[in-house]
């Protein structure tokens, strides 16, 4: 199976090194810069299950893609996703699935419009992991589960090849019959949240202490309910397990989003908070909608960051 990594980012380099670990046909679609980058360092994981060394990671520039691709793996941060549609566009044949790892859902409609939905699965990963400042890819959790699946529920042939050939990696790989289910909760997860710590600027347990656990469970509610409408219901075992995520005293947890806030960095907050309140219009009382009140922190934190960060390209001018 020829396999294509959309970037060698911290998620895409991950699991594609770790398939060609174990002899996988993968290449990585990578943009001049990461490629010079690989050129030079080699493509290297650094992980409590073992670290990965590649001196000479495979790699290819979209406008250097001449063939088509069994399987394109697709990890890339929502706000980039027309861009590396476009780079790796080429290598889309007749035959070939895109298993997207992002959260939210808008992404699988953007790939149905523009390679059909009969190409596109349904996927997500757990895993903590990020790019130190060398490039290294370094594993910061002891989670590193793939899931994926056909999105009626079937259990297809290329859904057996993919699991076979993901079998002997160094990761765990799952098919699932209910893979929307489960991309549903964990974005009902993922936007509590980022939704209760970017907007209370703190941990969990520091929501916690200032007594404030309260709000977290209000804002799962509202987007637990949105998951409900759209056919998807949160599973009683998921929500037991968010409850306690959410609100645990002394829990050092955070969103990513909140990590990037302090960076200063870009943030995911339409496909995370935006969409899902977009879905949810008919449901939340928008008055009283934390979500809502999440998602307009995020965008003024979204327009203050444009606004600085075009006060200081003119300075620089």
């Amino acid at each position: 199976m020829r396999i294509l990594v959309v970037g060698a980012g911290a998620i895409g380099g991950y699991f594609g090194g770790r398939l060609i670990e174990v002899g996988r046909d993968v290449t990585f679609l990578v943009r001049p810069k990461r490629a010079a980058q690989l050129a030079e360092t080699g493509l290297v994981v650094k992980s409590r299950f073992g670290d990965v060394i590649l001196k000479v990671p495979p790699t290819v520039q979209a406008h250097k893609i001449d063939r088509h691709f069994d399987l394109v793996l697709l990890s890339c941060k929502a706000y980039d996703l027309d861009a590396a549609i476009d780079s790796f566009a080429a290598a889309v044949g007749p035959e070939t699935a895109i298993l997207p790892l992002l959260n939210g859902m808008r992404h699988l409609d953007v790939l149905d419009e523009r390679f059909g939905a009969a190409h596109v699965l349904g996927g997500q990963c757990l895993i903590a992991a990020t790019l130190d400042d060398s490039g290294r890819i370094v594993h910061l959790n002891d989670s590193h589960l793939l899931t994926f699946g056909e999105r009626d529920g079937n259990r297809s042939p290329r859904i057996d090849a993919i699991l076979q050939e993901m079998s002997q990696a160094n990761f765990a790989s799952r098919a699932s019959s209910v893979i929307l289910l489960e991309m549903w909760e964990k974005w009902v997860f993922l936007a509590t949240l980022a939704g209760i710590t970017c907007l209370m600027r703190s941990a969990i347990g520091d929501i916690a202490a200032a007594g404030a656990a309260h709000l977290a469970l209000e804002l799962l509610e509202e987007c637990r309910s949105i998951a409900a409408r759209k056919g998807f219901t949160p599973r009683p075992e998921f929500l037991e397990r968010t409850r306690s995520a959410v609100t645990e005293p002394g829990s050092p947890l955070t969103a990513s989003m909140l990590r990037d806030m302090e960076l200063g960095a870009r943030i995911e907050a339409d496909h995370i908070l935006g969409d899902l309140l977009r879905r949810g219009s008919q449901v939340l009382n928008a008055d009283r909608s934390l979500l809502q009140l999440a998602y307009r922190h995020l965008k003024a934190y979204e327009a203050r960051r444009h606004r600085e960060k075009a006060a200081a390209e003119n300075a620089s001018s």
